[in-house]
């Protein structure tokens, strides 16, 4: 207003609109020099007060200027246009991906939604596969049962000549690691054909059909390429069982997908000379549908490689490694039950690295023996400070296990024990098994629960009070009692009856198909058992006490004992070699001093089953 009544205000341009004042400023006036001939635009914040609007304008009559009141000039339509613009963009950008979805839905290039629907697949060509029968070891049956693949590839006339066909896919069915793929691989490289590998969580994503869809594109590239191999990783992943659980919106894609593969497969002509091979470790939950002939109509079983079969496996993985002249593969086979072919390759190459980080010329035998230890319970926690109430407690845990396992004949035989911590693991016994076992029998059952519950008995006996020590045993030991009661048949008083359940159902809901009296006589009957147990290992480590007493406080001189060393000690011998001191102080005089934990030591690995101490 102080402008306005200088006569500084441009005459016409003052407007008076909500909350603020315009006006523009005519040229040359003080602050506003630069505003050039047109002149400067300013405005003012009106104070919100009732009486505020009243003074402006009467001041501006009392001054004689014009002005209005009310809008700038913006229309309506303006504001409009203002408001639903954003509104417009967005539709426009959903727009445009949709148009190029559309373009791109029969096949071609730069859509978003088609590049969905491309495989994932990846593809090794003829010269690229270079693995053969020969890498393959430890699974001799299933090799036999596919060579007649590697056959109809090099020469489908061979079997028209009598009205004959190849199955059209091939299921391969066995534990993680055991070489389905290595095997599948090795067909597609025996009979110099491509190789078209992809997993079944590939063939699923967020939009509807995509699945379906790099189906069809997968198998449409393997006819171009044919003669050729498909190998479907985790087909139960895409495979499983429809119609068994609740119906949701992945369910349907699955389905859809699912549904895809088997018209594909019944696609097939015998002169597109392409083989199917899937792998699963859930064969169970599959839909018969899948497994039916005509499509996966042959299963091959890759199983967890038998003592030859691990020795196989070994030499193949040995050749790549320099090994020593004390390397026993044979012996390494024994000691490792239930490992896998990954697993054993996992062993040569941890022993690789342990004998590299001492920088010795090669791998020897305890290289070996302490990288199948350090795979199955962990890397030996030789710094770890530890109570010595704790290791004399856990001494004489390992102790009642490794009498009651070295005095019963049903039990695995001895092959170590030691009270250096493992992972979870306070100490270990461990035992070597003679040969490899496809059943349990009663009585080898009974022996393996005795010397489940030694370490409890005798920890208990030593310190009067029990501890988590026995958690492990106590867990394996129920486990066995109830196989045998609900599974094997083993109670004279529930006879030859399953009462485990169906245990193949994709939705797994409690359920028990007896009454409560029999769940009351099967609860009896594993207690029974267990205390039976308990009682006769109670009762081997009273008679023998004294040799609990001896094994426990050479275990907390030299902390790993070995088979012949026990043997020593039961016949009331000593033992003449060094102690965990010793070593400690050998140690000391070729470094500088360092502070060492009393559990500290080289220890002498060994192999075979254990019976664990977690902590």
């Amino acid at each position: 207003m102080v402008y306005a009544r200088e006569a500084q205000v441009e005459p016409g341009s003052i407007w008076i609109h909500d909350d603020r004042v315009n006006a523009v400023m005519k040229p040359g006036t003080k602050g506003f020099e630069k505003s050039g001939e047109k002149g400067s635009p300013v405005w003012v914040k009106i104070i919100p007060q009732d009486t505020a609007y009243a003074r402006i304008e009467s001041d501006l009559k009392e001054s004689g200027y014009d002005y209005r009141v009310g809008n700038f000039g913006q229309s309506i339509w303006m504001s409009l246009a203002i408001t639903m613009l954003p509104v417009l963009v967005i539709i426009l950008v959903i727009w445009f991906f949709i148009a190029r979805s559309v373009r791109s839905a029969g096949g071609g290039p730069g859509g978003m939604l088609g590049s969905f629907g491309k495989s994932k697949h990846r593809i090794s060509s003829k010269d690229s596969v270079n693995v053969t029968f020969n890498d393959v070891a430890g699974v001799d049956e299933a090799k036999h049962e596919v060579t007649e693949l590697v056959e109809f590839l090099r020469d489908p006339r061979k079997f028209q000549r009598l009205g004959g066909r190849t199955p059209r896919g091939v299921l391969l069915v066995g534990p993680p690691g055991c070489g389905k793929t290595l095997l599948a691989k090795a067909i597609a490289g025996e009979a110099d054909a491509p190789f078209f590998s992809i997993s079944g969580s590939d063939f699923v994503e967020m939009f509807v059909g995509v699945g379906a869809s790099r189906v069809r594109d997968l198998f449409k590239q393997a006819k171009e390429n044919s003669p050729c191999i498909i190998f479907l990783d985790e087909i139960d992943a895409v495979g499983r069982r429809r119609g068994g659980g609740f119906t949701t919106g992945g369910h349907d894609e699955r389905e859809q997908t699912l549904n895809a593969i088997l018209v594909e497969m019944d696609g097939f002509e015998i002169s597109d000379q392409i083989i199917v091979i899937a792998a699963t470790n859930r064969a169970d939950v599959l839909d018969p549908a899948l497994t039916r002939p005509g499509r996966f109509d042959r299963q091959v079983q890759v199983s967890l490689p038998d003592l030859a079969g691990r020795k196989q496996i070994l030499q193949v993985h040995a050749k790549k490694v320099k090994m020593g002249p004390d390397v026993d593969l044979e012996r390494l086979a024994r000691g490792t039950p239930m490992f896998s072919g990954a697993d054993l390759a996992a062993v040569i190459n941890e022993a690789a690295i342990i004998a590299t980080m001492e920088d010795k010329e090669h791998v020897e035998m305890i290289d070996l023996e302490e990288a199948r230890d350090k795979i199955r319970f962990g890397r030996a926690q030789k710094s770890r400070r530890i109570e010595e109430q704790e290791r004399v407690a856990t001494a004489y845990h390992e102790a009642g296990h490794t009498v009651i396992q070295a005095l019963l004949d049903d039990a695995d035989p001895l092959h170590k024990v030691t009270i250096i911590p493992r992972g979870q693991a306070m100490g270990a016994t461990f035992s070597l098994p003679e040969k490899d076992r496809y059943g349990y029998a009663k009585k080898y059952l009974l022996a393996t629960m005795r010397v489940l519950c030694g370490g409890r008995i005798a920890e208990y006996r030593k310190t009067g009070d029990i501890s988590s020590g026995a958690g492990m045993d106590i867990k394996m030991a129920t486990t066995y009692a109830r196989h045998m009661i609900l599974e094997w048949g083993m109670s004279d008083r529930l006879g030859f009856v399953n009462y485990a359940g169906d245990d193949t159902k994709e939705i797994h809901i409690p359920e028990k198909d007896y009454s409560p009296e029999t769940a009351r006589i099967i609860d009896e009957e594993v207690r029974r058992i267990i205390d039976e147990a308990y009682a006769d290992a109670e009762r081997i480590i009273n008679e023998n006490w004294e040799a609990v007493v001896a094994i426990s406080e050479a275990l907390l001189k030299y902390e790993t004992l070995q088979k012949d060393e026990v043997d020593k000690l039961l016949r009331g011998e000593s033992l003449d070699k060094p102690t965990v001191a010793d070593l400690i102080s050998r140690e000391a005089d070729k470094s500088p001093p360092r502070t060492e934990s009393s559990t500290s030591t080289d220890e002498d690995e060994g192999l075979g089953d254990v019976v664990p101490s977690p902590a």
